[in-house]
């Protein structure tokens, strides 16, 4: 006899179909994606060769890149979590992250090989929730939040008109957050593989 069962996605499958999408959570997400095509605008201004543009665009950069955290705290603390929220904040820091590092690359400020290998692997790790989605949620590692702060400082460093030691700093935070990213993605990978084996072992 099969009986139902509880999995980790249950509360929160409840409290997004209860709670309203108009949320300050969402609101702010939302803010994010709005802010994407402005970062890109104030990015390639001038082909980024003028350094009051790209200030603004390291100031908006980091406005969008605060919202990503904080929408999610005020979502779970508030009980605000929508499906809304678990569709588009994904795809807002995605947005978010591509769009720097393709501009960055597109102006010959950012190697390509290192635009490709976070952006393959931040498109496959989102692929890879929606996998298991149904199995339970993996809930993000230390090393993934290292890798995210770092991706987000190397940024806006990289968008700053640095030179000398400072871009070197720059490039020595970027090749560390694209090591994070390697092996957090492979992590990633091993434990969703690991849920849902051990989701239909249990079924």
């Amino acid at each position: 006899m099969v009986t139902a069962r509880s999995t980790p996605t249950d509360s929160i499958s409840d409290t997004a179909a209860s709670a309203s999408a108009w949320n300050l959570p969402n609101g702010l997400t939302v803010l994010r994606l709005v802010l994407v095509p402005v970062f890109a605008v104030l990015l390639v201004h001038a082909d980024g060769d003028d350094t009051a543009w790209r200030i603004w665009a390291c100031v908006t950069f980091a406005v969008a890149s605060m919202t990503d955290r904080l929408d999610g705290e005020l979502a779970r603390k508030r009980g605000q979590v929508t499906e809304f929220g678990k569709l588009a904040d994904p795809i807002a820091d995605k947005a978010l992250i591509s769009t720097a590092l393709i501009g960055l690359s597109a102006m010959g400020r950012l190697w390509w090989w290192v635009t490709v290998v976070i952006v393959v692997r931040e498109v496959g790790v989102t692929m890879l929730r929606f996998w298991v989605i149904r199995h339970g949620v993996i809930a993000a590692s230390r090393g993934g939040k290292v890798k995210t702060l770092l991706q987000s400082i190397a940024i806006g460093l990289y968008v700053l008109p640095l030179a000398g030691w400072l871009h070197d700093i720059a490039v020595v935070i970027m090749l560390a957050a694209v090591v994070l990213t390697l092996v957090t993605g492979v992590d990633y990978v091993i434990r969703a593989v690991r849920l849902r084996r051990s989701d239909r072992a249990i079924a």
